[in-house]
């Protein structure tokens, strides 16, 4: 019986089987993700990222890269391994075969870089949801009324603390990464004559501020039915409070022991990290957001879930121009339901704006293919 006459006498047969395979392309139509730039790449590469905060690119290699390489260059089919050191930061890719169990093969580095000797000062290797040589999806940037240093250190605390926490748990969001800006942390200052004086050197002030101020997990404690886990926390709410940090004892003029506090050797300050990087958005100093996503993440996907939490924040369309923006807030305010509408997050004199969005090309690209 030929094809045609098979056909013509099992007509429902055909039919059916027409519209199941009709069926399985629309779910799959649906179903595809769309990217700006589609990865080439296997997509059983994993990039491992260790921090070494301070250390030149030199030792980076030296200390971080060239042993990790090292380690793990023995795991079952490993196909390729490179690795990029940076200034404070290593990553190294590996790259299996296809057809490689990746769950296997990721408990095979873990226990190849748990026997591994890191320096004291370096962090632990952790493993990303994305690739760190592919670009942000969608870049933010978010900018005050004016440059001062407290404007520049109120816009990256809101970004470090509020932002990144309400958009990393976006569905297909990899990573929330923040620059510019500044950075508050707690500068400590020697004087090196009253040091002298009291026969203190640097080091013995490193030891003991690596002593005291500690965030450390302590264990679990079970006690009847009940698990109670244990931290150990011991730092400075402020620089007052470190300022009186006993550092050594001497002896006063009646022979007795006294306590040497920071305070009495050096000057403790509230002020800002030296700055990697300096953005600008419209000329004014701001913080940029770069979101990133997932290797298997649909770009506009992630990029709409990024839009509608960033709506919750700010109350309005921030991925519209500023002048469709300023009609639709002066539309809501001549409605009256702006209070309504804003969760206040955003504080007053923020403003924030869409630097670059990939998925706008993608939607162009996909409106002109109709």
């Amino acid at each position: 019986m030929s094809l045609i006459e098979l056909a013509t006498h099992r007509r429902v047969t055909v039919a059916m089987a027409t519209v199941t395979l009709v069926l399985f392309g629309v779910i799959a139509l649906f179903n595809l993700k769309v990217n700006l730039l589609p990865d080439l790449s296997s997509p059983h590469a994993r990039p491992w990222r260790t921090e070494y905060v301070g250390a030149a690119p030199s030792e980076i290699e030296t200390l971080v890269s060239e042993p990790i390489e090292q380690a793990v260059g023995v795991v079952k089919n490993l196909r390729k391994l490179k690795s990029i050191s940076r200034t404070g930061q290593s990553d190294v890719v590996l790259e299996f075969a296809w057809g490689t169990d990746m769950d296997q093969a990721s408990l095979e580095v873990r226990d190849k870089l748990e026997l591994l000797q890191l320096p004291l000062e370096a962090e632990k290797p952790l493993l990303l949801r994305f690739n760190p040589s592919t670009e942000p999806v969608v870049r933010l940037g978010l900018r005050g009324e004016n440059d001062d240093p407290k404007a520049l250190e109120r816009l990256r605390t809101f970004a470090d603390e509020e932002l990144k926490k309400r958009l990393e748990p976006i569905n297909g969001v990899a990573a929330v990464k923040i620059s510019g800006g500044l950075e508050e942390e707690i500068q400590i200052s020697l004087d090196p004559k009253k040091m002298a004086q009291l026969n203190i050197d640097p080091s013995t002030i490193i030891s003991k501020l690596a002593q005291e101020n500690v965030n450390l997990a302590g264990g679990r404690l079970d006690e009847a039915n009940q698990r109670f886990l244990v931290r150990t926390i011991a730092q400075f709410p402020t620089p007052a409070a470190m300022g009186e940090l006993i550092i050594a004892n001497r002896l006063n003029d009646t022979g007795q022991q006294v306590p040497v506090r920071l305070s009495e050797v050096a000057n403790v300050n509230q002020g800002s990290k030296e700055r990697s990087a300096i953005i600008r958005v419209d000329g004014r100093e701001a913080v940029e957001i770069a979101i990133y996503k997932e290797g298997d993440a649909n770009t506009v996907s992630v990029a709409d879930g990024i839009r509608s939490q960033l709506n919750r924040i700010t109350g309005e369309d921030v991925f519209l121009s500023q002048d469709a923006r300023a009609a639709a807030r002066k539309a809501r305010e001549d409605a009256g339901r702006r209070a309504r509408l804003i969760e206040q997050t955003l504080p007053e004199g923020m403003v924030m704006n869409v630097i670059e969005d990939q998925s706008s090309f993608v939607r162009s690209s996909i409106s002109e293919s109709h």
